[in-house]
């Protein structure tokens, strides 16, 4: 018995191949993965994220600009710092492909402990656990 795959009548389409090609690519390394959870609760500086990951600044970065030429992330600078948080996915099958792998990555030992790390590094320099935005 066959299911039909989406729910929506009728079903929503992706114009352009490469951007879900490029969101896939962007999927499909732990880093960016472990970068991806971390925002799910809100605006990170970069300064955390590579605390909380434990990886260079610069690798942090670059993963950073990967996710960013992908779509799925934004950034402001605040002083000398950049700071990164999910970017509102306006195609519905682009937001289900990323809504999964982010439910996903809620099941992983890894993300826990990131997320321990997150807010120990948050702690540990007095910045507020949910940083806010100016988003104008």
């Amino acid at each position: 018995m066959s299911m039909p795959c989406c729910s929506a009548k009728p079903a929503p389409k992706v114009k352009d191949l490469d951007l879900l090609t490029q969101v896939y690519s962007a999927l499909a390394d732990p880093t960016r993965l472990r970068i991806l959870a971390l925002l799910r609760e809100g605006e990170v500086c970069v300064c955390h994220i590579h605390a909380s990951l434990d990886v260079p600044q610069p690798t942090a970065s670059r993963h950073l600009a990967y996710l960013r030429k992908a779509g799925l992330v934004e950034a402001r600078r605040a002083g000398t710092w950049m700071h990164y948080r999910l970017t509102p996915v306006t195609n519905p099958v682009v937001a289900a492909v990323v809504a999964a792998g982010l439910h996903a990555l809620s099941h992983t030992a890894v993300s826990v402990t990131d997320e321990r790390r997150l807010h120990e590094a948050r702690k540990a320099s007095n910045f507020p656990l949910h940083a806010s935005a100016d988003r104008s």
